[in-house]
């Protein structure tokens, strides 16, 4: 994953125009159902944040197509539960873990609304909250309110972390 990571972060240095869409494609990879355990592309999106302070890549494109991303993967994995309810526990990878739509249940069931936000920041949650929310049918408009709000704070916390470590580094670097 590292070297994906880091095979990701010289492409965008080389040809910065590409940013916001490698962005929004790790963000949907990252936050839907299925495919998130996959792609993990948490590292990616914060090693392309760093790039932001040091190479004049633009912050806000990137970030908005990093929350646009996440949050039409959440909308897919939510719709993909409201539409295949009780199909859903057959499927892999929930079929060989069998624990994780029940704790993604309860979880929604316990929390509502901020189960949304909570969700996105924790990779297990990340992909299985909105699938959950989806098959108990959690309001359409109340769903999407949530996950449009948490996509815009996790796209910009991941990058703007990203930038601070990258305007660290660059201090460091020019300090010693």
């Amino acid at each position: 994953m590292e070297e994906f990571a880091r095979a990701l972060t010289d492409f965008v240095r080389d040809h910065e125009a590409w940013a916001a869409p490698i962005v929004f494609l790790l963000a949907f990879g990252e936050s839907i159902a299925f495919v998130s355990l996959l792609v993990p592309a948490w590292g990616a999106l914060v090693a392309i944040g760093a790039l932001i302070g040091v190479s004049g890549i633009n912050f806000y494109p990137v970030w908005l197509a990093g929350a646009l991303g996440a949050a039409l993967g959440d909308w897919v994995s939510y719709w993909f539960g409201f539409r295949y309810k009780e199909h859903v526990a057959q499927i892999w990878p929930l079929s060989r873990y069998p624990d994780i739509l029940p704790r993604g249940e309860a979880f929604v069931k316990k929390w509502g609304v901020p189960s949304i936000f909570i969700g996105r920041f924790f990779g297990p949650l990340r992909a299985s909250v909105p699938l959950a929310a989806g098959i108990f049918e959690m309001p359409y408009g109340t769903f999407q309110m949530a996950n449009f709000v948490s996509a815009l704070i996790w796209s910009a916390a991941l990058l703007l972390f990203g930038d601070v470590i990258g305007r660290i580094m660059e201090w460091i670097w020019h300090a010693f």
